[in-house]
């Protein structure tokens, strides 16, 4: 068993001998992880050993067979974990801050002009409020679901599962989002991330290759 030292009374998330499966294939077997909040897990594996579909499971997209997940210390979801993940869902008809505000909206955040200004600045989109989302980049695109991150907190949010969010990033970009997690976990939140590039503020690993079947 993976373990953050924690008590139960103060766990995030916990999963216990949980098996990640595609369709009715299992990928692994016996996943068990301990999440305090305060803490960010990076979650690798080699391919085809589920990382994307357990962050699936655990937002709630896929279902789970094999295993339990309590989260916050029930076998629910009471607060919807914010999942961030590389299939992007942003519609190309919408404008930056249209999209924005649609992302915002899905967690009650009903945003001022001024947030999503302070927001798209953070991601280094100022002054694209207004431009058609089908124009942008990959790379630009992939801000815009990122710079929501800039708005939550670990009240509205207290889980992030977050799926390669470093992926077409300058280094520049990737050290703002590092402090970013780490002002979330800060103020008591918790994550799990994928990643392909090493997470330097993670203070553990979750290695799927270890419960490959």
């Amino acid at each position: 068993m993976t373990t953050l030292q924690s008590t139960p009374q103060t766990l995030m998330l916990r999963l216990d001998n949980l098996t990640v499966q595609r369709d009715e294939m299992p990928l692994c077997e016996g996943v068990s992880l301990s999440l305090a909040p305060g803490r960010i897990c990076h979650l690798i594996g080699a391919n085809g050993t589920g990382k994307t579909t357990l962050l699936m499971q655990l937002a709630g997209l896929l279902p789970v067979l094999q295993g339990e997940i309590d989260y916050q210390g029930v076998a629910s979801l009471p607060v919807q974990p914010l999942y961030v993940s590389h299939q992007l869902g942003i519609h190309p008809s919408l404008t930056v801050a249209q999209n924005l505000t649609f992302l915002l909206n899905l967690y009650g955040i009903a945003p001022q002009p001024s947030d999503i200004d302070a927001a798209l600045e953070w991601v280094g989109l100022q002054g694209f409020e207004s431009v058609s989302s089908s124009h942008l980049s990959a790379g630009q695109t992939r801000r815009i679901t990122l710079a929501r991150l800039y708005l939550l907190s670990a009240k509205i949010t207290p889980l992030w599962l977050l799926d390669e969010p470093f992926t077409a990033l300058d280094v520049d970009m990737v050290a703002r989002m590092e402090q970013r997690l780490l002002d979330f976990a800060r103020a008591g939140g918790a994550i799990l991330m994928t990643s392909h590039q090493p997470v330097g503020v993670a203070d553990h690993v979750l290695d799927l290759s270890e419960y490959r079947v």
